[in-house]
């Protein structure tokens, strides 16, 4: 995190406004692509075969994830802007943006391996990488910003009880 009594470097004061907006544009546009991709591989109840599965107890609604994920994504890119503008340059935020872009690889590839290919366990295996980039995410957010970690806090649950709910799936079925 940036000591608030060291001044900060005059060459990262220079960051020019349209490197920001770029970044934030990559930021926004990378997370809402995974977000639509993943949506549609993702079709839940109207998917025969997810349909016909024993799902764990407690398996929330279809539409609780239509609900759940956009907060979550809103939330993830919002506090990678975050990020990338309290780290002051981009070698600062390096770590963290590496992470963020990392992790909405197994993201996408958990949609892709559960709904369209059907491969529970692998989805559970990339479900689990998923939750350990996603919490090196967090560490390295936690060094620019407490509030953009500490929104990641959701994220970070939802995945554990996905997790849940995959793990119930490969188990039962």
């Amino acid at each position: 995190m940036t000591d608030p009594t060291t001044p900060p470097d005059p060459a990262e004061q220079s960051r020019p406004i349209e490197l920001t907006v770029f970044a934030f544009i990559a930021i926004i546009g990378a997370t809402a692509l995974v977000a639509a991709l993943g949506g549609l591989v993702s079709a839940g109840g109207a998917d025969p075969w997810y349909a016909a599965l024993n799902k764990a107890p407690g398996n929330p609604p279809d539409a609780a994830f239509g609900i759940a994920w956009p907060i979550l994504y809103t939330l993830m890119a919002i506090g990678a802007c975050m990020v990338w503008r309290a780290a002051g340059s981009f070698k600062k935020a390096q770590a963290a943006m590496g992470f963020f872009f990392l992790q909405l690889v197994p993201n996408l590839a958990w949609s892709l391996l559960f709904f369209k290919f059907h491969l529970v366990v692998p989805a559970l295996i990339d479900m689990a990488a998923m939750l350990v980039v996603v919490l090196m995410m967090t560490r390295e957010f936690h060094r620019h910003s407490r509030l953009a970690a500490w929104m990641q806090t959701p994220y970070i649950a939802w995945l554990c009880f996905a997790g849940y709910l995959n793990a119930w799936i490969v188990f039962a079925n």
